[in-house]
């Protein structure tokens, strides 16, 4: 059994080389990419536990490509296979300044969002020692909101930890929907990771991190609160104490993924008997060699973060 057990969509991920526009592409780069299983290939490469993603896929040569290099990464997969359903895709063109960086999905329909909770061997989640999904599968269909409720509470009851990323995406759901759907699945959840424009504009939460980190902590019984402010860096609130980090420096190459590089290495961390400070620390560094990286996958190694970390506490004066 993993110690780790993720669960959610893993789509392809279909880009254009050199910055082409979609409309003129005649070739495209494809790379397996999902929240959840991002998580898990981060949290295994940056501690010691195992991991394992848990999904719904078409029996497909589509849905076996996504299987196939997942497992390649290193991480276990538990797949219910279906013959109704479609892989779901999306689409990345990579732009700069000012035309930025463009998604277009083609996820509808995809076997995942008909996954329920009788098809999942729940015993995984129930025998591991922490449990991780977001707000993203919840919100592609209602019977995935009825299904990632229910995983959460299968392993709050067994005593499974909980970690949740809220991870709104504005194209899949409405603030009010994913307000009303989150609180719900609120009082199942040990470790919320939140954005701090989500805190604000999905939750209806107003000021500074960590005013918003306190009230969630009060409001809800989190166990940690971390709250992300982009190149600001994160705030991570524990049993009443709060500790900040700082970003550090990157230089960006491809911006998909970094929070859950993040997610995966501060849970990684802890899972290891770290303090928060510590994993916000190996989180931060991760975070930021992942944007150097293409493709949503933070391939990096424990040796790299920890490089990183030294390099910046090497150039504090104290």
């Amino acid at each position: 059994m993993s110690e780790i057990v993720t669960f959610g969509e893993t789509m392809l991920r279909l880009s254009p080389p050199d910055q082409r526009r979609l409309e003129e592409a005649t070739e495209f780069e494809v790379r397996a990419a999902g929240a959840e299983s991002n998580v898990a290939i981060a949290a295994q490469r940056l501690g010691s536990a195992s991991a394992t993603w848990a999904s719904k896929l078409p029996d497909s040569p589509l849905g076996r490509r996504v299987v196939g290099e997942l497992e390649r990464y290193g991480i276990d997969t538990e797949i219910v296979w279906s013959d109704e359903g479609r892989q779901g895709t999306y689409y990345l063109e990579h732009g700069g300044k000012p035309r930025g960086t463009n998604v277009v999905y083609d996820r509808s329909d995809a076997a995942v969002t008909t996954a329920e909770t009788a098809e999942i061997d729940t015993a995984l989640i129930e025998d591991a020692e922490l449990f991780f999904t977001t707000g993203i599968t919840p919100a592609l269909s209602g019977t995935l909101r009825e299904t990632t409720a229910e995983l959460l509470e299968t392993a709050a009851e067994s005593g499974t930890k909980t970690a949740f990323d809220l991870n709104y995406r504005a194209k899949l759901w409405s603030p009010e929907e994913a307000d009303e759907c989150l609180r719900e699945l609120f009082p199942s959840i040990d470790v919320l990771v939140v954005a701090a424009r989500d805190a604000r504009n999905v939750l209806g939460l107003e000021g500074e991190a960590h005013e918003l980190a306190d009230e969630l902590a009060g409001t809800f019984g989190f166990e940690t609160v971390i709250v992300t402010r982009g190149a600001e860096g994160a705030l991570a609130w524990n049993g009443g104490e709060v500790v900040e980090q700082p970003s550090y420096e990157t230089e960006t190459l491809d911006p998909i993924g970094t929070g859950d590089a993040f997610s995966g290495a501060f849970l990684a961390r802890r899972l290891e008997g770290e303090d928060v400070a510590t994993a916000l620390e190996y989180a931060a560094a991760t975070a930021a060699l992942k944007r150097t990286i293409p493709g949503d996958v933070a391939l990096v190694t424990r040796e790299e973060v920890e490089a990183v970390v030294a390099e910046d506490e090497s150039e504090i004066s104290r």
